[in-house]
């Protein structure tokens, strides 16, 4: 079994779970999850995670994200992107100045309010269900931080921007909110997700890369281990007679480490067996005088294996 992220370049048509399901039938595995849906015609960063490494899922789905958006001004749709059905159409009376001040304005935290067309659920149901039965219900808004918000090309009525943006952010939205302040409208023409985390558009393979990879045993070259994702965090090794007390989660003892350190209360650190496996993050409790468990990555099986 593969254990870690693979950083997937997705292509326009897939769904993030169209990319998980291909993914499990080239790597022969089944536990893989993703970290965070692109719209179908999105292209872009989606780490995918395997084996021990989908208790990951939620982490980087917590990370910050950076976009490359086009808005077309003018323009709404029901889905908020040309993918949608054209609601209205306007004249961009706004000068390039005035759309400048616009976007820019979005800088910060605002509150978005989520797209009908979205997997979020009110009262069990998703939110596109609904849209697709024809029916609008009431959202509350949420608050989001757009973090950077650059003007790559403004040749109106389209609009090229960098958005780096915190979790559950709508970038679709962020358009529309911005034709709504112009009063003419906007929709998203295309969308590159160029990072999640500490996954870039330049490292990311796509699935036909990935197949090749597999087909020359070369997976581990774009495998990113569990633990790297840790490296903040010191490293301590169990001693060899303790390692059934770090295989089961238990508490360790600094006398019980390799190495001879403590740290301040609640500093998390990386545990290791005496072989250099990684086991889980662990955080010194100062009170009690040992490392408590916060959160396992035991391996089924060795990275770079098939299952």
């Amino acid at each position: 079994m593969y254990n870690g992220i693979i950083n997937i370049h997705k292509e326009a048509g897939f769904t993030s779970h169209d990319v998980v399901a291909k993914m499990r039938g080239i790597l022969r595995q089944k536990k893989i999850g993703h970290t965070g849906t692109l719209d179908p015609e999105a292209t872009g960063v989606l780490p995918v995670c395997l084996g021990s490494g989908t208790k990951l899922c939620d982490m980087l789905t917590d990370r910050d994200k950076e976009y490359v958006a086009e808005l077309l001004l003018g323009i709404s749709t029901d889905t908020q992107d040309m993918t949608g059905h054209i609601l209205r159409e306007c004249p961009v009376e706004a000068d390039e100045g005035q759309v400048r001040d616009a976007v820019l304005g979005f800088l910060g935290e605002y509150d978005q309010i989520p797209p009908m067309y979205s997997a979020l659920k009110v009262d069990g149901k998703k939110l596109y269900e609904l849209a697709r039965a024809g029916r609008e219900v009431e959202r509350r808004a949420r608050r989001v931080f757009i973090r950077e918000l650059e003007i790559l090309e403004l040749s109106l009525p389209v609009v090229r921007m960098r958005v780096v943006c915190s979790k559950g952010t709508y970038i679709r939205t962020l358009c529309f909110d911005i034709g709504e302040k112009l009063g003419c409208g906007g929709a998203m023409q295309s969308l590159v997700r160029t990072r999640v985390g500490r996954f870039g558009l330049e490292d990311a393979v796509t699935l036909t890369e990935l197949e090749t990879l597999r087909d020359a045993g070369r997976i581990g070259e774009v495998l990113t281990p569990v633990d790297r994702l840790f490296e903040d965090c010191p490293m301590l090794h169990v001693q060899e007679q303790f390692g059934r007390l770090l295989k089961n989660g238990n508490a360790i003892r600094p006398g019980q480490t390799r190495e001879d350190e403590r740290y301040a209360s609640g500093q998390q650190v990386r545990f290791y067996q005496e072989d250099g496996t990684f086991s889980g993050i662990y955080a010194y409790d100062e009170a009690g005088k040992y490392y408590r468990p916060v959160k396992m990555f035991l391996e089924a099986g060795a990275n770079g294996t098939d299952s």
